[in-house]
């Protein structure tokens, strides 16, 4: 499936007293996307990102399912989720504060290589959702409070790589990317390349080879989401591309396969946690 950033992922559901969603890129360090949060009621529809998600719980509990099973994280915990794997979240008690980074492959690839010391073409793999590290999630918060302040890049450049690379020393294996069946990935394929169009279950059994009711069970299995539900996420990360190109919320809708607006910023929130036009706004900060 495709990704959604975190900013969509915070649109269906307005923010609860007391909650609060900072969006924000690193300007010096390959637009990486970054978000400060505090959630009391707020939950995540279940989603999946292009890039890896990478970052720190400093207060309170949350929880999610990922990879079959239901984790926990709280005070010190890393959280990493590798892309594409499928996931949501909410609060565990009372709520939680985290900050989270949503570094892309092609920038885990390159620190793996210089880690190495040889070019490294594989994906790293997280094989834990959440361990407690908190040496490593003070460098994330170091880092987060240079870039609250505005400080130069290259402070932020130097504490970011420390992290990374302590996240991808301590607990990254590296190996090749993990592939879904032959039949389900053409499907994958041909709904990320015609993702704006009216697809029916009819198409995608065609592609696969499979009856519709085969295709909708062999592909929940793959992926632990729907074709509907998968194919709406493509969408709404095409809208994020579209959204950082800076083009305007109802123009991305109707671009990407949206019947209108609200749809669009319904599944943006719920699988980013800001909506389209807050996230637009953040890329500027």
């Amino acid at each position: 499936m495709d990704s959604v950033n975190q900013d969509q992922a915070i649109v269906a559901e307005p923010l609860a007293h007391g909650e609060r969603a900072r969006f924000f890129t690193a300007a010096g360090f390959d637009g990486l996307d970054c978000l400060e949060a505090t959630f009391r009621t707020h939950r995540y529809a279940l989603h999946m990102h292009e890039t890896y998600v990478i970052g720190g719980i400093f207060a309170g509990c949350e929880t999610w399912m990922a990879r079959g099973a239901r984790r926990y994280g709280g005070p010190g915990d890393l959280c990493m989720v590798n892309p594409e794997d499928v996931h949501d979240g909410e609060p565990h008690g009372e709520g939680f504060r985290y900050r989270m980074t949503y570094p892309s492959v092609d920038l885990m690839r390159r620190l793996a290589s210089e880690i190495a010391g040889r070019p490294v073409t594989e994906t790293p793999y997280f094989p834990e959702p959440v361990v407690h590290d908190p040496g490593t999630v003070a460098l994330f918060a170091g880092a987060f409070a240079t870039l609250a302040r505005g400080g130069d890049a290259l402070a932020v450049e130097e504490q970011l790589l420390r992290a990374y690379g302590r996240v991808l020393i301590r607990h990254a294996v590296i190996r090749p990317a993990e592939t879904a069946t032959d039949r389900i990935a053409r499907v994958t394929r041909l709904m990320r390349e015609r993702h704006a169009e009216e697809l029916s279950l009819d198409d995608l059994a065609a592609e696969a080879g499979l009856s519709r009711h085969h295709l909708i069970r062999a592909f929940r299995r793959e992926t632990r989401m729907t074709p509907h539900a998968y194919l709406l996420s493509l969408r709404v990360q095409a809208a994020r591309r579209r959204l950082r190109a800076g083009e305007a919320p109802a123009e991305v809708a109707a671009a990407t396969g949206f019947c209108d607006q609200a749809h669009l910023t319904h599944a943006f929130k719920a699988r980013f946690g800001v909506a389209p036009g807050a996230y637009r706004a953040g890329l500027h900060l």
